[in-house]
């Protein structure tokens, strides 16, 4: 069997066919990876085998059986996650996945922007583009991210100034950018937390340290987009508008 060689070399930036694949929106890396492992990608007609095979993203054609391989429009949806599911394509354990909320909707591979644990709700993004959404996500780049907390203690002012100004955890500064009572009952309350990064479990991690009990977790808004009266496990797309907004 004739095995594919790398093309001639010229000033063209290059990147892995796998890579150039995933960043059109078509699939997830890992998925890319398998379809050229299958034998089911040509690149300028010569079939190729090697996920790293070199590519010119906007010179060389590329060709997937059985799928159109040009660029994909982005396409960014919301979902009102609900509380028990996992945000991951498949789960190693068996358990329901956030992509149970979008089967029989006929859309394309979307990879969901960030994550909400199991056990946490709201506002969840889907993309097909691997790029938009690394800036979503990025500390640097992306929006601020707004939660609604419902906490097992009412707390004091001295509280809630150390969820901003942070403690340490694990030699790890956890801390949050703003956070504010919402209101408060006899022994329960509900806090606006506000996030300027995403580390795993950030919220919750904090909240432990400071002895605090998360009884729900929900995410209300990204930046400007808000939640809104989405119902729970619903989903819809972003219009223009709003995706000048993120």
């Amino acid at each position: 069997m004739t095995r594919s060689r790398a093309p001639a070399s010229s000033g063209s930036p290059r990147f892995g066919v796998a890579r150039v694949i995933s960043k059109r929106g078509l699939a997830s890396r890992a998925q890319a990876c398998e379809w050229v492992r299958q034998a089911r990608v040509r690149v300028n007609g010569q079939l190729v085998y090697d996920p790293e095979f070199p590519v010119r993203q906007d010179l060389d054609e590329i060709h997937i059986e059985g799928l159109d391989a040009a660029p994909q429009a982005r396409i960014v949806l919301m979902l009102n996650k609900p509380r028990g599911l996992v945000t991951t394509t498949r789960d190693e354990r068996g358990r329901d996945t956030v992509y149970s909320c979008l089967e029989g909707a006929g859309l394309p591979w979307l990879a969901p922007v960030g994550r909400l644990d199991k056990a946490s709700e709201g506002l969840l993004l889907f993309s097909n583009d691997p790029v938009w959404a690394a800036r979503i996500t990025s500390p640097d780049t992306g929006p601020l991210k707004t939660y609604h907390v419902q906490i097992d203690r009412i707390p004091d002012a001295p509280l809630m100034a150390a969820l901003v100004a942070g403690v340490d955890v694990d030699a790890e500064q956890l801390r949050c950018h703003a956070a504010r009572l919402l209101r408060a009952g006899a022994k329960h309350a509900w806090l606006e937390i506000v996030l300027d990064e995403g580390r795993n479990r950030q919220i919750r991690r904090l909240l432990e340290a400071l002895n605090l009990s998360v009884l729900r977790l929900v995410r209300v808004a990204i930046g400007p987009l808000a939640l809104g009266a989405l119902p729970k496990g619903a989903w819809r797309r972003l219009d223009d508008d709003e995706l000048a907004m993120l």
